[in-house]
């Protein structure tokens, strides 16, 4: 109960924040349940008397000011909402992706006080210079400095530190999401299709990846060897012997940024290549790699000296399974051939659409999507809008939320902005049919289906090696069910104590507990009805 009252508490503290910047945060059009309308009535003075503090604000800004104001754990918030258009809609979303994660760094001496305690022993033990932060996030900040190794070779390297005290921040923040997110899951019933704990469920183990850097050099690694033979693309090394939970160390990448026209021209690089480059190398590691970088803006991408793309920054990755990569190769190459009944026949094979919905009529709604595209040029085409297109059919033909797949559109739609700001004239079709062909010709041609073969053996193999372990385990159970139909279910007098008393603090505490979810929703309404 304590809980409750504090998170509504701090709920109620970021509401008046958002309140304050006269944001909207239900997408227009949604019913609104009568708590919500009740609690507007409540907070109408707060908008009014907040009128004049935000004056000549724009609006499609208020939402991201408000969010930065609120810290760490609501920029990553905002930042995770901004891919969840299916949930709050394209709107909020579009106003969302203006979030800027950039905040005032921490001091020299708490980076100072972070790298001893991670590496141990002094600064200087492991770093020869180590300069003031160079960028400032929400979760990390980035200093350059210089190592020298053994040899005395000299090399230029990038640290990347957490921010003090961000673990528990997010913890606490989080907590206060999930008891939000529990009440308009139990009072709002059409929410319930989008799954708003399971948001909070992948927004937590997102964040939870970003705060141990340790998993992002594993991830910088693990791309490394998926790209060692592209002669197209790179990332950084990483620094294993400076690298811990809260300290990464990288090769500094002293390349020109994409975002940098002007030096990428005076450098001779051809920038309708580089567009190329940067959406085939994306498509590439989703669909024949099934692991990709989901934050490949232009502040993350560089060219060396060599003319090659480095991406840098990799917090934020996705990973598509066998089923995900099939389905993205096939609607592709679907769409790009029109053979739209194989394109909608890959949605029931993967399960997105339930078998009770004709294939044919799925078919007819890929069409409808599909065929505008043809005979329209290049720049008119926009691959990131088609897949939100098909998206937003998730809801007519029953299809569950699946978030690798959102999260995979939104990195679309930002590779395919660096690419056309690149050259406004790429085709992003004649980009993606190559790799599109190749991925289907590999996994489903004959070669494919040899390979699928041995993998299948080795399956059965391994079934059979663990026959003895599941027959007896199978007789086992077996026989806990005989004696369960015989005797009936047997509970200890612990068990049954504790029963007792939950029961007892439910009766006690339950219609508090129905007016602390109501006023929780009154607390939100800040956001979701102020304008």
């Amino acid at each position: 109960m304590a809980g409750a009252i504090i998170n509504s508490l701090r709920l109620a503290k970021a509401g008046i924040v958002l309140a304050q910047h006269g944001v909207r945060f239900v997408p227009p059009g949604t019913p609104v349940p009568m708590p919500l309308r009740f609690a507007r009535a409540l907070t109408a003075p707060v908008r009014w008397l907040s009128t004049p503090l935000r004056a000549g604000e724009p609006r499609q800004t208020r939402l991201a000011t408000a969010l930065t104001r609120l810290g760490p754990s609501y920029i990553k918030l905002g930042q995770f909402l901004a891919t969840r258009a299916d949930v709050i809609g394209p709107q909020l979303a579009g106003e969302l992706a203006l979030l800027q994660d950039n905040l005032p760094p921490f001091s020299m001496g708490e980076a100072r006080h972070a790298v001893e305690e991670a590496l141990g022993g002094r600064l200087e033990d492991h770093f020869a210079e180590f300069g003031p932060a160079v960028a400032a996030a929400s979760i990390a900040q980035v200093h350059k400095a210089a190592v020298v190794d053994a040899d005395g070779r000299r090399r230029e390297v990038a640290v990347k530190i957490l921010r003090p005290g961000i673990e528990r921040q997010f913890r606490r923040d989080l907590d206060s999401y999930y008891f939000a997110a529990r009440q308009i899951e139990r009072w709002h019933v059409p929410s319930r299709r989008l799954k708003p704990v399971a948001v909070v469920d992948t927004l937590k183990r997102s964040t939870e990846l970003e705060m141990d850097l340790r998993l992002e050099a594993a991830a910088i690694s693990e791309m490394a060897e998926n790209t060692a033979a592209d002669d197209d693309f790179r990332v950084p090394q990483v620094d294993w012997q400076r690298t811990a939970r809260r300290v990464l160390t990288v090769e500094w990448i002293d390349g020109i940024p994409l975002s940098d026209h002007e030096r990428l021209a005076a450098a001779h690089l051809d920038r309708k290549a580089l567009g190329l480059t940067v959406m085939r190398s994306f498509l590439k590691h989703a669909m024949r790699d099934g692991f990709f970088h989901a934050d490949m803006h232009q502040g993350n991408l560089f060219v060396d000296a060599g003319g090659r793309l480095v991406a840098v920054d990799f917090g934020i990755m996705g990973r598509l399974g066998m089923k995900e990569r099939r389905f993205l190769a096939e609607i592709l190459y679907g769409l790009i051939t029109r053979d739209y009944t194989r394109a909608a026949e890959v949605h029931f094979w993967a399960g997105y659409v339930p078998p009770h919905h004709p294939v044919e009529v799925f078919a007819q709604a890929l069409r409808a999507i599909g065929e505008p595209i043809h005979g329209r040029t290049a720049e008119e085409i926009s691959m990131a809008d088609l897949l939100g297109q098909l998206f937003a059919y998730t809801d007519v033909f029953d299809m569950q939320t699946r978030p690798e797949l959102i999260l995979l559109q939104k990195t679309m739609v930002v590779v395919e902005g660096v690419a056309r700001r690149l050259d406004p004239g790429l085709n992003m079709w004649v980009a993606a049919e190559p790799v599109a062909k190749q991925w289907i010709e590999d996994n489903l041609g004959p070669m494919g289906r040899l390979r699928e073969a041995g993998e299948g053996a080795s399956a059965i193999g391994k079934i059979i090696a663990d026959l003895p372990a599941l027959l007896t385990q199978g007789q086992q159970t077996a026989i806990a069910l005989h004696d369960m139909a015989r005797d009936g279910l047997r509970l200890d007098d612990e068990t049954v104590r504790q029963i007792a008393y939950e029961e007892a603090r439910r009766t006690r505490w339950g219609r508090l507990a129905l007016w602390i979810g109501a006023i929780s929703l009154a607390v939100l309404a800040f956001t979701q009805l102020s304008h």
